[in-house]
């Protein structure tokens, strides 16, 4: 199956997907379906090892990954980027500023995944705490967000946690969601290493012109304490 995905014989474009933020995913299918027009674009939705690991077998003709720095045995090349945001409690000192630094952030407890779960994500979040010189303690583990949001919402002892947007930024009462000032958090293609065949210049960017800018974040809206609004959607924390 390599050797057909290599020359196109299936008339099959494998791409390893990601949630992205708003339509970010469907326009860029959209693209590679424009660019490639005698293939199909098939997503497919692994854990983030298997995705690269398909990508090196030959079983993915590509992936995209979140947060990676690196990936052995494969080329990285930037997609877009996006804000991270800090959720916080409603009625923290800290909830009155519209952006935030990991620095400010210092003194309460952050909620983060294991780093099994996303490791791409949690080594990220560390080294940029680092990087701020920030020593958060270790808070309650984070489990899904919906979970950890409602946990920070209503637990007595203020904490915070990190996430990045793939749908409508969470509203639900007593919760306070600030985009931080850094890092942002890279999406890349995975893509074999050497030159780009033109079955793969068809159908990417790269070929072509640089990635797009970041992202700019959502402004948070007012807080009104006595208005109390229905959760809507949450975004996923999964890779």
């Amino acid at each position: 199956m390599a050797a057909d995905i290599t020359s196109g014989h299936d008339g099959v474009l494998r791409l390893g997907t990601v949630q992205g933020p708003g339509d970010r995913v469907y326009q860029m299918v959209g693209e590679l379906a424009a660019r490639a027009s005698k293939w199909q674009v098939r997503l497919r939705r692994l854990p983030v090892s298997e995705r690269l690991e398909a990508v090196r077998t030959g079983e993915l003709d590509a992936a995209l990954v979140r947060a990676a720095s690196a990936a052995p045995g494969l080329e990285l090349l930037e997609v877009w980027r996006d804000p991270l945001y800090a959720a916080l409690p409603a009625d923290h000192p800290l909830a009155d500023r519209p952006v935030l630094g990991l620095d400010a952030l210092s003194a309460l407890p952050l909620r983060l995944g294991p780093r099994e779960h996303n490791a791409p994500f949690h080594d990220l979040i560390r080294r940029a705490i680092r990087q701020a010189g920030a020593a958060p303690p270790q808070g309650p583990p984070f489990t899904d967000l919906q979970t950890t949001l409602t946990a920070i919402a209503t637990a007595t002892a203020p904490s915070w946690t990190v996430f990045y947007e793939v749908g409508p930024l969470p509203r639900m009462p007593r919760l306070a969601p600030r985009p931080l000032s850094a890092p942002s958090v890279t999406t890349s293609l995975a893509v074999p290493p050497g030159p780009p065949t033109p079955r793969y210049c068809a159908s990417s960017r790269h070929c072509t012109r640089a990635p797009p800018p970041p992202r700019r974040p959502t402004p948070p809206r007012p807080r009104h304490p006595s208005t109390r609004s229905r959760p809507a959607h949450l975004p996923s924390a999964h890779p």
